[in-house]
């Protein structure tokens, strides 16, 4: 029993170290795929903000059309090279996490909803009628460790770091 119990404590501190180098190279490389297409549809895509630009939340609204579609465009692809390569990666992520509620807010959310339970059926990957904030909600969630963990070992931000703190000894 004991042998079993200091195996499990092994694997769990492996599983612990792995988790370190590739547990936020994950989410950084599924995040940086979905915002990179993203903005890579807006780079060669016709701007439609301007249809929506009454939909934005202040202070993006008082932004011209076309300077949010550019900075949207920008922020999704240079967000996701920087997810990468792991470089500015609490920045990036904060920013995503911006350009996404006011994305979620413009466009995803519901038009009117009377009720929680009303509102709730627009956390869904389809629009019948009750907007489609699902898809957004689970990047927030996925962005946010970032935002607080930082990359993980795997990475610019962690080299840096490394070669910071070894020049300062």
């Amino acid at each position: 029993m004991n042998n079993t119990l200091q195996l499990a404590r092994r694997g769990i501190h492996v599983l612990d170290l792995l988790g370190l180098w590739i547990g936020l190279l994950s989410l950084r490389l599924i995040l940086a795929w979905e915002f990179g297409e993203a903005g890579f549809e807006k780079l060669h895509g016709s701007n439609w903000f301007a249809d929506i630009q009454d939909q934005f939340p202040w202070p993006f609204k008082l932004i011209p059309a076309d300077l949010n579609w550019a900075l949207a465009t920008g922020f999704e692809i240079v967000g996701a090279i920087a997810l990468v390569i792991g470089l500015g990666t609490r920045f990036f992520s904060a920013s995503l996490i911006v350009l996404t509620v006011v994305a979620m807010l413009s466009v995803h959310w519901p038009e009117s909803w009377s009720s929680l339970s009303e509102l709730l059926k627009g956390y869904a990957l389809t629009n019948d009628g009750f907007g489609n904030f699902k898809l957004p909600v689970i990047y927030i969630a996925m962005l946010l460790p970032l935002v607080f963990m930082g990359p993980g070992r795997l990475s610019m931000d962690a080299l840096i770091h490394r070669r910071v703190v070894k020049s300062s000894h």
